[in-house]
């Protein structure tokens, strides 16, 4: 069970595909590629407004369950009932859901009622995010409404209490599980606070085939060019990198940031009906540090597009203030790019000091910290600008060890040797 519709059953249906983890379409790859005799069925939601859908595309039985996923704060009882008819339909002999930011992860939990063949695989953590959502953002900006927010009655501090309540069903969902699958030391010590009795496994991810190709080289880079893979939300950190640039274009001129990801600034005619207010704090600060003609927005990208863009910067820069293991992250090391990285939630279990430039990175709220972690931002994207072709030494190492956590076969091999431990007959 996923959150989205991957992009096999996606392209046989002639819809649009998400470019949001990508690593789920790496596994289903590889796991339709081996003769591992593993039977596989993935549910996925659709709009409320549609049937439950069903069929097959290449051995995979498909399902589409009816959830609004705009509204994730908001539990739908209806959601066990769809749960219910495709665990009969399909009779599985084990569970695995992948995440736990959506409410249909609960009640699949509950409707299976078997813990003993239930495995949650975490991803983000609700619960946890929501503490750090407004990330040193000023707080005249929390309870600022534009026209859109009050439209949706959602501005960052409805947004913030939005994460506090799908933290709830995240947590009753642990709770009701056997087995958790995670990858980092931050998500197993989470989920063994709320569940003590489950079992950890530690299961890493495999990612889009395009990001095995290839290799960045500060030869064929845009020199002084930064890339960030999202900035729509305070949690990415994107405020923290705008106040860093100033310093940075003084040093380097021609500097210029790329962000890809849904973009929050004004375009067209009706851009001011639509701004949010973390969006429109963003235009304040790229006008008011003159950086207009340093910052683009690339808008939503394909896994190549992507690509394209990680070969072509001088640096990935992650200034989120917490994160699991990013995929993002995972591209940039497995293409042997300069990672500039807050040390924050998972992200030191994914790359050490000598791997990439780091820095300490969001703690808490506390007079001082926006203007330390910016600081220290700023110095270690110098440091990476200062360093020219000597950056592959650390660039080397960060993509050894990301072959290593994310290599397809290895992890398949554990996946699958996971699914047969617990499905094997009492």
């Amino acid at each position: 069970m996923c959150n989205f519709m991957p992009p096999l059953i996606a392209q046989a249906l002639e819809r649009q595909c998400s470019n949001k983890e990508g690593w789920i379409a790496g596994l289903m790859e590889v796991l339709l590629a081996s003769d591992c005799g593993v039977e596989l069925g993935v549910a996925f939601p659709v709009s409320p407004g549609e049937k439950l859908l069903r069929g097959e595309v290449r051995g995979v039985r498909y399902y589409g369950f009816r959830e609004n996923t705009g509204k994730p704060e908001q539990y739908d009882p209806a959601l066990e009932q769809d749960m219910g008819e495709i665990l009969r339909d399909f009779q599985p002999r084990l569970l695995h859901c992948f995440g736990t930011e959506y409410p249909h992860t609960l009640a699949a939990m509950r409707a299976y009622g078997r813990p003993d063949r239930s495995l949650i695989g975490i991803q983000g953590l609700c619960s946890v995010y929501a503490d750090a959502y407004l990330a040193n953002v000023p707080n005249v900006i929390w309870d600022t409404a534009t026209f859109r927010d009050w439209v949706k009655k959602d501005n960052l501090l409805r947004q913030q209490e939005k994460f506090r309540r799908r933290g709830q069903w995240e947590q009753e969902a642990i709770r009701l599980t056997g087995h958790v699958a995670g990858r980092t030391e931050w998500d197993r010590y989470w989920t063994a606070k709320w569940n003590p009795q489950a079992r950890y496994h530690l299961l890493q991810e495999t990612l889009r085939p395009c990001f095995y190709q290839g290799e960045w080289s500060y030869e064929s880079c845009r020199k002084h060019t930064l890339f960030m893979s999202q900035g729509d939300y305070p949690i990415k950190g994107l405020h923290y990198l705008l106040d860093a640039l100033p310093a940075i274009v003084s040093e380097y001129p021609d500097t210029h940031l790329y962000v890809a990801g849904n973009c929050l600034l004004r375009s067209g005619i009706t851009g001011h009906l639509r701004i949010s207010a973390y969006g429109r704090y963003l235009e304040e600060q790229i006008k008011g540090y003159r950086l207009t003609e340093h910052v683009t927005f690339l808008g939503s990208l394909t896994g190549e597009q992507m690509k394209e863009q990680y070969l072509h910067c001088n640096a990935y820069v992650c200034a989120s203030s917490i994160e699991n293991s990013p995929n993002s992250l995972g591209e940039a090391m497995l293409l042997g790019v300069p990672v500039v990285a807050g040390e924050v939630g998972g992200i030191p279990t994914m790359i050490a000091p000598g791997e990439g430039w780091l820095y300490p990175g969001f703690s808490k709220e506390e007079t001082g910290q926006r203007e330390q972690i910016s600081r220290d931002l700023t110095d270690q994207v110098l440091a990476v600008f200062g360093q020219q072709a000597q950056v592959t030494e650390r660039t080397q190492k960060a993509r050894t060890h990301a072959r290593q956590t994310h290599d397809g076969q290895r992890n398949l091999q554990q996946l699958i040797a996971l699914y047969r431990e617990l499905t094997a007959e009492e």
